[in-house]
């Protein structure tokens, strides 16, 4: 492992975007270091250089009760893998109280936040595979034998994907509003046939259809880039709920300055991402159709905010497909889809609950 001092991870040959976009790696370096000045356990911070060269920016949090037990279990730690255009810094809420008990790791994805922003091929499964074997080489490379693996959104399906190729390092799967799970509804079916009509969720955010709309034209987060000076007031306007979920930490923009220093760089981890969707954002290779794979013996938990965009009633047909296998499914009310910022302390309680059960 490499010090954070060292020079940043390889931009790619993208130094024809307007010079007029105010960010850099270093600006995404100083919000990440605000935000993480916030946790009080002992912080670990490094690059970790895959064979590839490329390199994964890597959080490390323990605390001296934690490294003083004797408990086998207690040592098998905590791997979080974020959400598309997100990074280790939305974790700020959750590090200190779930490294109470054993240590937490939290990555960027490759392509994503401070991590290498290579090429990603635009087949949707190759583009997966590079996701994947980078997770797994990144694991080698801290010689992690096994982890409670947790995953939000786009985090979720990698997760679950990474845990069908390599099940022997996975204690438990935590699946958190995990995205890219059921399949894309036909045109004749709207929801009106009573099915699960029991709970009705709002639609996705403005942010996500907006996202949606030049999905098949444009990378994800082209916008952010293409706004120039407009981008940051840009990202407060698009996604202001994020200030809200942190405004007990942060009384300016400074998660959603994050946000657009995650977001406003080369496009990399988001071009991998358009390969794996489809239209709407819905994905090319439905999660929903390998869970089967998973080994029988694998616990799952799936975790959903009640007042998501995405329908939990996914957590349910995983319970079916996986018959009598650990299956379990939490509902978190007045939580959205970003559960573990919106109410951080049932959340870290549910996990940390989820973690104890593991031997």
């Amino acid at each position: 492992m490499q010090d954070e001092n060292e020079l940043e991870p390889n931009s790619g040959n993208w130094s024809w975007w307007p010079s007029w976009r105010p960010t850099s790696m270093s600006l995404l370096k100083s919000a990440e270091a605000k935000i993480l000045s916030c946790i009080k356990n002992e912080l670990w911070s490094r690059f970790v250089t895959l064979p590839n060269q490329n390199r994964i920016w890597t959080l490390i949090v323990s605390s001296k009760a934690a490294r003083k037990t004797s408990d086998k279990a207690s040592q098998i730690p905590l791997v979080m893998v974020h959400g598309f255009g997100g990074g280790v810094g939305l974790w700020v809420r959750n590090m200190d109280a779930l490294s109470r008990s054993r240590p937490v790791y939290a990555f960027d994805l490759l392509g994503f936040g401070r991590s290498s922003r290579p090429a990603f091929q635009n087949d949707a499964t190759l583009a997966e595979e590079q996701f994947v074997s980078s997770i797994e080489q990144w694991r080698e490379s801290l010689g992690l034998e096994r982890m409670i693996l947790l995953g939000h959104s786009l985090g979720g399906y990698l997760a679950t994907s990474y845990s069908i190729q390599y099940p022997e390092r996975v204690s438990h799967l935590i699946l958190v509003d995990p995205w890219g799970f059921p399949e894309k509804p036909q045109p004749q079916q709207d929801g009106s046939s009573g099915q699960l009509s029991e709970v009705k969720r709002p639609g996705p955010p403005r942010w996500v259809r907006a996202a949606a709309s030049v999905l098949s034209f444009f990378n994800p987060l082209a916008i952010v880039r293409l706004a120039g000076p407009w981008g940051p007031g840009l990202v407060n306007r698009l996604r202001p709920d994020f200030r809200s979920k942190f405004e007990d930490l942060f009384d300016d923009n400074t998660i959603t300055e994050y946000l657009y220093h995650c977001n406003a760089q080369t496009p990399s981890g988001e071009v991998g991402f358009r390969a794996m969707s489809g239209s709407l954002g819905w994905a090319k290779k439905p999660m929903i159709q390998r869970v089967n794979l998973l080994p029988s013996s694998m616990p799952i938990t799936m975790v959903y905010g009640a007042r998501s965009w995405v329908d939990s009633s996914t957590g349910s047909h995983v319970t079916q497909i996986r018959g009598q296998s650990p299956t379990q499914v939490v509902l978190i009310d007045d939580a959205s889809h970003h559960v573990y910022a919106d109410q951080p302390d049932e959340f870290n309680q549910v996990v940390e609950n989820i973690c104890r059960t593991v031997v």
